[in-house]
């Protein structure tokens, strides 16, 4: 029998308890059937990873959601390939006329027309994807960065520290995201694509840190962390090889949901004039704002970049409300 004063018995034996607590949490799912006899019959164990994947791969609006946003993905990286023409380059400026011809139509070569400059718009739209893309991630790394912060902090120590960092989440979360970013946005003295990054990270920090404290306060009533206070584990240890790693699954699948509003909150930003104002990095939610000068005469300006935002969105969401689904215990029938 291994001596329990042991570091090597006693470290497996916490990695044990977290094993057998996980497991009964969903990490490990037994599948059952129950015979005429009323006998339970058991077959081997599934991984949670495992049985998500097989939910997954045969729901529609998972499968349609992942689509779209590995698409828009492929077409971000490779949007410089893709492009059929230099989306800076005004190519058709010799037939703008401000008077009868502002906006050249669609003609060979340039399927959707060109901008007020003689910008073709298919080219800026492909390119303005890898922007888009660029903001969204970037904004949803640096608020899951700063939400793991405060997540950690507060459900990890509990005491005046979670009562202050909760106070710090309920007062941001108490005013409207896209009234916060603008605000962030706006005390910039020079507007940037740096100033949206950052607009968006500070406004998704509270949703990630909530999250995670539920998550890890959830954790700190479970047996392998009971048992590890009780042998007498360092509480650094605790947090970092025991809760943490068990908490943010949930936070993981939520940043998929986030990383869609980040990118309709970069739009808006860009919509409203707070974003990058250097019209040669095209972006979505800029081309929108510059069309509405001729939205009245020339909505298309400003409909294929309202699909492209809304399209991604709508992919980011349904593969992230899927995913969330999938991973749910409560969910599973």
């Amino acid at each position: 029998m291994p001596n329990p004063l042991n570091p090597k018995a006693r470290k497996q034996r916490i990695d044990d308890l977290a094993a057998s607590s996980a497991s009964s949490s969903g990490v490990a799912l037994a599948e059952r059937s129950v015979s005429d006899a009323g006998h339970v019959e058991e077959s081997a164990g599934v991984s949670l990873i495992a049985s998500a994947w097989r939910r997954l791969r045969g729901n529609p609006v998972f499968l349609l959601g992942a689509t779209i946003s590995v698409l828009f993905i492929l077409l971000a990286i490779f949007s410089p390939l893709l492009a059929p023409h230099d989306p800076t380059a005004r190519l058709l400026i010799d037939q703008v006329r401000p008077q009868s011809n502002p906006i050249p139509g669609a003609q060979p070569g340039y399927p959707l027309g060109a901008d007020s400059v003689g910008r073709d718009i298919l080219s800026r739209l492909i390119v303005g994807s890898r922007q888009t893309l660029v903001v969204g991630v970037l904004a949803t790394l640096f608020g899951f960065a700063g939400g793991l912060t405060l997540g950690t902090l507060s459900g990890a120590f509990g005491g005046w520290v979670d009562s202050l960092v909760m106070r710090l989440v309920d007062v941001m979360l108490s005013i409207p995201s896209l009234l916060l970013a603008v605000s962030i946005a706006a005390l910039a003295s020079k507007p940037s694509q740096w100033t949206v990054i950052i607009a968006i990270a500070v406004v998704q920090v509270p949703i990630f840190a909530r999250l995670l404290r539920g998550s890890l306060l959830a954790q700190r009533s479970s047996d392998h962390v009971l048992a590890a206070r009780a042998l007498g584990v360092k509480r650094s240890a605790i947090v970092f090889r025991h809760m943490l790693p068990n908490a943010l699954g949930p936070v993981i699948v939520q940043a998929t949901l986030v990383l869609a509003g980040a990118i309709i909150d970069a739009a808006a930003l860009s919509f409203l004039g707070v974003g990058n104002p250097d019209d040669r990095q095209p972006e979505w939610g800029q081309m929108l704002g510059a069309a509405q000068e001729y939205i009245y005469d020339h909505p298309a300006l400003a409909i294929w970049p309202a699909l492209c935002i809304i399209t991604v969105a709508l992919g980011f969401t349904l593969m992230g409300e899927s995913l969330r689904e999938a991973l749910d215990p409560k969910s599973r029938r």
